[in-house]
């Protein structure tokens, strides 16, 4: 009986700050940049969409808070909840690393290697910026509000034709 009592005595002051971890100063957290580049992604799909944060929610079983967070890159985002908004927003998971600067682990492509398999060789880009802007956004709001198929791939060609050749 006695041994269980300075058993939990010890357990007691094991469990309490002692001097050198009260005096640590906090570490200041910040969103890891990729977690702040894969929040962006899901934030761009979800406004390309048409789709409200409190939409998005609804669809995940999460606040709109929630998504507000995921978006600014504050919580991170595990593997089965980027499965779910990728299922949701109807995008391959890769979406949502695609333009990842290579100093934050994206895969610059090498032209002396050889592709893989089933790897894009290389997708198009767009500066950051026009896709961020309003008229890009509403642009491709109204192109998919077009219902018809055949309608929506002639103004798809109508507009390749006004464009300048690459």
């Amino acid at each position: 009986m006695e041994e269980q009592g300075k058993t939990l005595v010890r357990s007691a002051e094991a469990s309490m700050p002692n001097d050198e971890t009260s005096e640590r100063p906090e570490r200041e957290h910040r969103p890891s940049p990729i977690d702040v580049h894969v929040g962006s992604r899901v934030r761009l799909r979800r406004t390309l969409l048409g789709m409200s944060q409190e939409k998005l929610g609804e669809a995940l079983g999460l606040t709109f808070q929630q998504v507000q967070k995921y978006e600014r890159g504050v919580n991170r985002i595990g593997a089965s909840r980027l499965f779910d908004l990728a299922r949701v927003l109807d995008v391959p998971i890769s979406f949502f690393f695609d333009d990842l600067p290579a100093e934050m682990g994206g895969m610059a492509i090498n032209r002396s290697r050889p592709a893989l398999a089933g790897m894009a060789d290389e997708q198009a880009s767009f500066d950051d910026d026009t896709l961020h802007r309003r008229e890009t956004l509403e642009l491709v709001r109204a192109y998919y509000r077009i219902t018809d198929p055949a309608v929506r791939k002639k103004v798809f060609d109508l507009i390749k034709t006004l464009s300048p050749p690459e």
